[in-house]
């Protein structure tokens, strides 16, 4: 028996040493795995940041390609004429988002410094508040002495003043959403008139006398077409903004004078 369990106890220890062999072959060759797959990953990860970098690089590449294709001249023209409505239409953006004010609050605070310290406390919280609302505000507390009616008159013509200072340089983007086509049909006669040229000075019929001028001709037009699209979504974007400010004007405008009316009324 003793042997017996002799026997058993040196198997057991011979499974056990096997199985702790193969357990630490097999961790290792896990780890071995990951490793190697963390190396693929990584260098997938590399290969496609490579290849995201050439495809930019080959973009920009292809683009100044066109652009020079398309003719220095005239790609020059709808270079600028983008740029000075992106320019124009950025400032606006920013000139409106500032002048966008919280109506509700306004109101309120104005309606609080009426009960507790009269116009000229709401007359401060104008002042203190960035925005043609307030300005507008402003003017019509300026004259709450001389009777709702004056208030009423001076509210909406100044109201119009604001409304001008936003519309401010809508036209000039209008004018860029229009010249850049237009100078892109210009490049676009032009570079069939130099086609005719050619096939005038060789008297013959030749696709390649012709084809240089026709994709002068198509790279200008493509790229005044998407010149105007762009600057006509900022344009809208803009001109909706200035409808939304509009409204939150006439509103705040008959509220004010509904405040008015009450504080006199006291």
């Amino acid at each position: 028996m003793k042997k017996l369990f002799a026997l058993a106890a040196i198997l057991g220890m011979f499974m056990f040493g096997v199985h702790q062999q193969t357990y630490a072959q097999k961790a290792e060759g896990d780890s071995t795995a990951t490793v190697q797959a963390d190396d693929a990953t990584v260098t997938d990860n590399t290969a496609v940041a490579t290849e995201e970098g050439q495809n930019e690089g080959e973009l920009h590449k292809k683009i100044k390609e066109k652009f020079i294709e398309g003719g220095p001249f005239f790609m020059s023209f709808v270079l600028i004429a983008l740029i000075l409505g992106l320019a124009l239409s950025i400032e606006r953006i920013i000139y409106l988002n500032l002048a966008t004010t919280n109506t509700e609050k306004l109101l309120n605070n104005v309606e609080d410094a009426l009960e507790t310290g009269g116009v000229e406390a709401a007359q401060e919280v104008c002042r203190n508040t960035r925005g043609p609302v307030a300005s507008i505000f402003y003017q019509g507390l300026s004259r709450a002495d001389q009777g709702i009616d004056v208030v009423e008159k001076s509210v909406e013509s100044y109201g119009s003043v604001q409304m001008g200072l936003l519309e401010r340089g809508l036209t000039w983007i209008s004018l860029f959403i229009a010249l850049a086509p237009m100078l892109g049909f210009m490049g676009t006669v032009i570079g069939m008139i130099d086609a005719f040229d050619k096939i005038q000075a060789a008297g013959d019929v030749n696709a390649g006398l012709v084809a240089g001028g026709i994709k002068i001709a198509l790279i200008t037009t493509v790229s005044g077409l998407i010149v105007a699209m762009i600057l006509q979504i900022f344009y809208n974007y803009i001109a909706s903004k200035i409808d939304a400010l509009v409204g939150n004007m006439e509103d705040a405008s008959i509220s004010l004078v509904d405040i008015l009316v009450k504080y006199q009324n006291k």
